[in-house]
């Protein structure tokens, strides 16, 4: 009796190491700025990463105790409640607070990027900034590594499928629909954006033909007038409002394209223009949620087009 109760007692002990071992043994992350040894499935997480932060809800994850400063799309503005310790801006982290809490994981992007050596000396960190080139890949990837350090593999698995057959779907009404070209408005000025710019998705997995392959690739695109847009004349205008997403008054997009030539164009004569969610694109951009609102917008609109 004395045996198999010794036995029992080794078989749990057993078992709870085994889960114990599973639970914290360490796993190595590669991403954009190196190789990151973590804690598998932290308890503690500061984002700067308003996509990573979208992604992670996407993947039922909730270990979030700091975030930015700062507005964020509706989706996120949650994370506003005061249970979430701001840590300072996307540009400026607040180094200290972060160090009062001690996070087991740190996730940044592009915004905070120049921050991530300094950043590391306080808990392991990771940088999922999404490039203008292969964006989807590296979207997928992204929600990979998150799938994988959460132990939420299925999940990712599952999020992954669903944006590429939603965008096949896309694809299928945009082919042969004609050409579109990206603006993005701020400060009363207009920009054009394009293929291997930080838009570049819309072409390369939304389908979208550009409508000038002569645009200078530049972080907030090239400076346009209302007569290069006259001269493109695209079929379609897919517009980012820059000052709606930072909180910046002044004329909206709508406003700076209510213009003699633009009247002119095709996409204006045919009433196809697409106003994107600027929080999601500009804020948030590599975000499940601000995607998948994307691709039904997208979709409906090119699927009324003769």
């Amino acid at each position: 009796m004395i045996t198999k109760h010794i036995i029992r007692i080794a078989s749990i002990l057993t078992a709870v190491m085994s889960f114990a071992t599973f639970s914290w043994a360490n796993i190595t992350i590669e991403h954009v700025s190196g190789s990151t040894s973590i804690s598998n499935s932290p308890q503690k997480v500061v984002v700067f990463d308003l996509a990573s932060l979208d992604n992670m809800n996407h993947l039922g994850v909730n270990v979030v105790v700091g975030v930015p400063e700062g507005k964020k799309p509706v989706y996120l503005q949650h994370f506003d409640d005061t249970r979430y310790e701001k840590i300072g801006t996307f540009f400026e982290p607040n180094y200290e607070k972060i160090a009062a809490f001690r996070p087991d994981l740190i996730i940044i992007s592009s915004r905070t990027q120049s921050k991530y050596k300094d950043l590391s000396k306080i808990a392991p960190t990771i940088d999922l900034t999404v490039g203008n080139e292969n964006s989807l890949k590296d979207i997928e990837r992204n929600i990979t590594i998150l799938g994988k350090i959460f132990n939420k593999e299925k999940e990712a698995e599952q999020e992954i499928t669903k944006l590429n057959e939603k965008l096949a779907k896309v694809r299928k009404n945009t082919k042969g629909k004609g050409t579109g070209l990206i603006l993005m408005t701020s400060g009363g000025k207009i920009s054009a954006l394009g293929p291997k710019s930080r838009f570049d998705i819309l072409h390369s997995s939304f389908g979208i033909a550009p409508a000038t392959d002569k645009l200078i690739v530049q972080k907030h695109g090239q400076l346009i007038s209302p007569e290069f847009i006259f001269d493109t004349n695209p079929d379609w205008l897919l517009v980012i409002d820059r000052d709606a997403a930072i909180g910046r008054e002044g004329q909206s997009a709508a406003q700076l394209l209510d213009n003699e030539l633009i009247h002119r164009i095709t996409a204006w004569k045919q009433n196809q223009i697409i106003y994107l969610d600027s929080w999601s694109w500009y804020r948030a951009s590599g975000g499940l949620t601000g995607l998948y609102e994307a691709t039904q917008q997208i979709n409906e609109a090119f699927a009324k087009s003769k």
